[in-house]
């Protein structure tokens, strides 16, 4: 897989995502009310959500992320307690990714902040597919549908080989004691637009 520049929409916040090969990352269309609460949240439905209210998410190893510019434009929102941390580019709410907490080896990238809109099947491969649709804003077609089996021992055990390999540090979005580097707003996704 060649570099994949990042970039926010007014172009503060820049980056990069490595990785030896596409193979590496798994890219999915989650259709979660979480993904969904996000990108409203930010006033970035139209440019996140597709028709279904999925968002196109490539998860990589976070090592593999690299911010250059623009990172005190970073901010994070958490939508419990317990939650993902949800990460942004507060200058333009452009949404940048999802975390777990401190030693997660992973970030899900979310496609609006890769600056790779031509050639983003090319660069990553095709989703894997629609995956927690019963919160599709619409149905999915079955045939869009990724299976959840076999999604979720991907996930599991990419998760579980990155973090044996050490591939959680270094992390652009939390510092070496483990502390994010901002502190994340914790938001009730149900008192969203109330």
């Amino acid at each position: 897989m060649p570099e994949i520049d990042l970039k926010c929409a007014c172009g503060t916040v820049k980056g990069k995502a490595t990785a030896e090969s596409a193979k590496m990352g798994t890219r999915i269309t989650c259709c979660c009310d979480d993904c969904q609460a996000f990108a409203q949240f930010l006033g970035q439905e139209d440019s996140v959500l597709d028709q279904y209210g999925g968002t196109d998410i490539f998860q990589i190893p976070v090592s593999y992320l690299t911010i250059s510019e623009g990172k005190s434009e970073i901010a994070c929102i958490k939508l419990s307690s317990k939650g993902m941390y949800r990460w942004y580019a507060k200058c333009c709410n452009t949404p940048i990714g999802n975390t777990f907490g401190v030693g997660g080896p992973f970030i899900g990238v979310i496609h609006s902040f890769m600056d790779n809109t031509q050639t983003r099947d090319a660069d990553l491969g095709k989703s894997r597919g629609y995956v927690l649709t019963k919160y599709a804003k619409t149905p999915v077609p079955e045939n869009l549908k990724a299976s959840s089996l076999s999604i979720n021992f991907r996930m599991v055990t990419k998760i579980l080989s990155w973090k044996l390999k050490g591939l959680n540090k270094p992390s652009e979005l939390f510092n070496n004691d483990g502390q994010p580097i901002c502190e994340p707003h914790i938001l009730d996704k149900k008192v969203q637009g109330s």
